[in-house]
């Protein structure tokens, strides 16, 4: 953490109990791939429970990230787990960095399905005569 924030906001942040996962699923895409991580960013096109559309999932052991792409649309299906902060670690982040974030948002992918989003815009060519 930055050293202008203080331990006793630190240790909240880090020590933050999370709560049981709710399973939801978006569609959207990736962004980028970590592989060393095990974890990629994804835009989505809708938003996840604090507003943001973009998210970074852990992946689960049985998703490899050599087998996904880059910018094609998934149905992502994925467990989030929250963490509420206490009163005075959100108020002192909302006055002191202008941040407004009532809890910490942990994200765990379990399964995508490719969506196929393209082929049934497009039209077979036409012939010539």
């Amino acid at each position: 953490m930055a050293k202008d924030i203080p331990e006793w906001v630190t240790d909240e942040i880090q020590n933050a109990k999370f709560g049981k996962p709710q399973s939801i699923a978006r569609t959207g895409y990736i962004l980028d791939i970590y592989e060393q991580d095990n974890k990629i960013d994804a835009q989505l096109y809708e938003p996840v429970e604090d507003g943001r559309y973009i998210i970074t999932l852990d992946l689960s052991k049985k998703l490899k990230p050599s087998d996904l792409q880059k910018g094609v649309v998934y149905e992502f299906s994925f467990d989030v787990f929250k963490a509420p902060l206490g009163k005075k670690v959100i108020e002192f982040l909302k006055k002191e960095k202008e941040i407004d974030m009532e809890a910490i948002y942990q994200f765990e992918l379990k399964e995508l399905e490719l969506l196929d989003v393209g082929s049934s815009a497009e039209s077979p060519p036409e012939e010539e005569e």
